[in-house]
């Protein structure tokens, strides 16, 4: 006469041919408690801790059924640890404040002179774009003023995103040249 017996907890009712997850049940049965509270001490979320400890159960199934770890314990410990360890730095490197009040501080570079160069330039600009052929200030003015990508631009003049690349390049190397000229007294814009 068979006996039906019914399983206490969900793991007993693991299949027979599943010899190489017993030592990792008796493992979550034994020290999940331990290794949950651990995480959550090194990590300060139990939800990260439970998190951890899954993975470090997963880590530790993709082993198989060496013999040669027998100290089944000690590693899923030393796997937890190193998980939270990772997800430590990942918070760290993400949670890093930048710099406080970075906007408030003066640019090492600007001077009243050097900005009231760049106002002057600034407000050169159209009269520099207006001696350029239409396309090639069209494609400045998209790329460089109103901050369209190289495609999306090519896309609006009916060019190719390489033509669209000369053609900022060249407006570029024109303004330059009109500024550096102004500069020295040698050019002339209205």
């Amino acid at each position: 006469m068979a006996t039906s017996r019914t399983p206490r907890d969900p793991l007993d009712a693991a299949p027979a041919g599943s010899a190489a997850r017993a030592p990792a049940e008796q493992l979550v049965r034994h020290f999940n408690h331990t290794l949950v509270r651990m995480l959550q001490a090194r990590l300060g979320s139990y939800e990260d801790a439970r998190e951890g400890a899954q993975e470090a159960y997963a880590k530790l199934l993709n082993l198989g059924s060496e013999p040669a770890v027998s100290f089944h314990r000690a590693y899923l410990f030393r796997i937890a640890q190193n998980l939270a360890t990772d997800l430590l730095r990942k918070r760290a490197y993400a949670e890093q404040p930048g710099p406080d009040g970075l906007d408030l501080w003066p640019d090492p570079g600007a001077s009243p002179e050097r900005s009231a160069m760049a106002a002057q330039a600034v407000s050169r600009l159209p009269a520099l774009l207006a001696e350029l052929p239409h396309n090639c200030a069209e494609a400045f003015r998209l790329v460089r003023v109103e901050q369209k990508s190289f495609a999306e631009a090519a896309l609006r003049l009916g060019l190719t995103e390489r033509m669209v690349r000369i053609h900022v390049a060249r407006a570029l190397v024109h303004c330059q040249e009109r500024l550096d000229g102004l500069a020295t007294g040698t050019g002339e814009v209205e």
